[in-house]
């Protein structure tokens, strides 16, 4: 639907704000510089707080930048208001028209535009299509389902052909199983209209799934942009470890390139650019270990529950508990609490972070 596919590129921007308890000033946002690609989907994520709303408020024009600038395109769009702005929010509130039908909020913004009635019915009717609501056109809002409603503020931002589309949590309101089917259904509308889309989340699982990028976030700092697959493998540090999916941090020394010692014994490991001789945290997720009655690291099983697709095992080594997720365990030995065990690794699963 986009009439041109604009890029987003923020080069050293920060926000201060005043701190209404302290008076001291603090960075919102610090020193971002960021360049999202043509027709992509990127996701702000990170935990409340972080920034990410501001960022997007930023791009959206509801809030100024102190520091830096903000480019659409190759347009600087720090002095535009926010309706002079190629840009479309798609609100957490979803801000529809109650006294409105479908058709009349979807076409609001045309009408401000003062397009032809003619065009505006063809618009409407080609976004209503897309977003799965042909037909529905004379439905009242308050007669919508929660998704009825999302769907209804998505069509409305995307019929006005802007060329980037902002998304401020827009699933949060909705329960747990028409968030997932929610947004595999923006991530569709996302490609076939091949519009930009940044759209920020707390959850992790929601970026993971339909984000070509992440921009993660932590106390107003970018900690790692990156594809959802690279900042699950490879974090740039322990928040993006911890933040992104579930994490078991074992203290090792880097003996060599590959190689680290952890509670003795010698383990291949990515080790990036560490000094040999380098203390280090060392990322395992629960799904890369395996559990046997011989191998390489030592350990006692304090926790052992079975949840139908895995074996859940929490696992005392040198006195801290890791947990470990054996999937399918059906035909598997199944270890007790206070068995002895032993941990062997899949390959390619341990990172480490100095």
């Amino acid at each position: 639907m986009a009439k041109e596919k604009k890029g987003v590129r923020l080069e050293h921007i920060s926000k201060i704000y005043k701190d209404p308890k302290t008076g001291k000033n603090f960075y919102a946002v610090k020193d971002a510089d960021l360049t999202i690609e043509p027709g992509s989907f990127v996701t702000l994520l990170g935990p409340s707080g972080c920034g990410k709303t501001t960022t997007l408020r930023m791009i959206a024009g509801f809030e100024s930048p102190d520091e830096g600038e903000i480019y659409l395109g190759d347009e600087p769009i720090n002095a535009l208001t926010p309706n002079k702005r190629d840009t479309a929010m798609v609100f957490q509130s979803y801000a529809l028209l109650p006294h409105y039908n479908i058709f009349d909020n979807v076409a609001y913004g045309l009408k401000l535009r003062k397009l032809d009635k003619a065009v505006i019915k063809e618009k409407v009717t080609d976004i209503l299509k897309l977003v799965g609501l042909e037909g529905m056109e004379n439905r009242m809002t308050n007669q919508l389902s929660g998704g009825q409603q999302q769907r209804v503020a998505l069509a409305r931002a995307l019929v006005i052909e802007p060329g980037v589309l902002l998304f401020d949590e827009p699933l949060s309101n909705l329960d747990a199983k028409l968030r997932v089917s929610m947004r595999t259904e923006i991530r569709r509308i996302q490609q076939k209209a091949g519009i930009t889309a940044i759209y920020v989340t707390h959850d992790q699982s929601e970026a993971m799934a339909i984000s070509d990028k992440v921009i993660i976030m932590n106390s107003g700092i970018v900690e790692q942009v990156s594809t959802p697959k690279e900042a699950y493998y490879y974090p740039n540090s322990r928040f993006v470890a911890d933040f992104i999916g579930e994490a078991n941090f074992l203290n090792g020394t880097v003996k060599s390139k590959d190689v680290v010692v952890i509670d003795g014994a010698e383990v291949a490991c990515a080790t990036s650019d560490i000094a040999p001789g380098s203390n280090c945290d060392v990322v395992l997720r629960p799904e890369g270990a395996m559990l046997g009655d011989n191998g390489v690291i030592k350990g006692i099983v304090r926790y052992s529950c079975f949840m139908g697709a895995y074996q859940d095992y929490h696992v005392e080594i040198g006195g801290s508990l890791i947990k470990i997720q054996e999937y399918n365990p059906r035909n598997k030995k199944i270890y007790n609490v206070g068995d002895e065990v032993f941990l062997n690794f899949e390959e390619n699963t341990l990172y480490a972070l100095q």
